[in-house]
């Protein structure tokens, strides 16, 4: 694996990240709460090794560019702005809503984790999305 493979691996673990919250929801929504722990540690696990390789991936290659086709940068930066506002947003809800499940304090965590979970959920999605753009969609050269 060499630094080119890193926005695919990110893509993969925000889906994957996805993947674990919708489950979670899932689970939650149906009283196994077992199966929604092991599912949200899941995506806070995905989403850590994401943020890793994120990190790595823009310490040694820089900034990515969106250009081309113009008429489409208008809504890619859209997509970007709210995606990196909200990730930079999520990351202490989602230590505080998991603070508070571990520590046992479920009422506190649902309040919490109802403003969380979409934000996460948006986050991984749209991280995906602009991959997509990025990479597959309107590969910039």
């Amino acid at each position: 694996m060499n630094l080119s493979d890193l926005p695919a691996v990110n893509a993969c673990l925000n889906s994957l990240s996805a993947i674990f919250l919708t489950a979670g929801y899932y689970f939650i929504r149906r009283k196994n709460q077992m199966a929604h722990r092991n599912c949200m540690l899941s995506a806070f696990a995905t989403s850590t090794l994401f943020l890793i390789c994120y990190l790595i991936y823009h310490f040694y290659a820089g900034r990515t560019v969106f250009k081309e086709p113009a008429w489409f940068r208008p809504i890619y930066l859209t997509i970007l702005l709210t995606h990196t506002l909200l990730a930079v947003v999520i990351l202490p809800l989602v230590l505080l809503t998991l603070s508070r499940a571990l520590h046992g304090r479920f009422d506190a965590h649902k309040r919490i984790a109802r403003w969380t979970w979409p934000i996460w959920m948006y986050v991984s999605v749209s991280g995906v999305i602009i991959y997509l753009l990025l990479y597959q969609i309107f590969p910039q050269r």
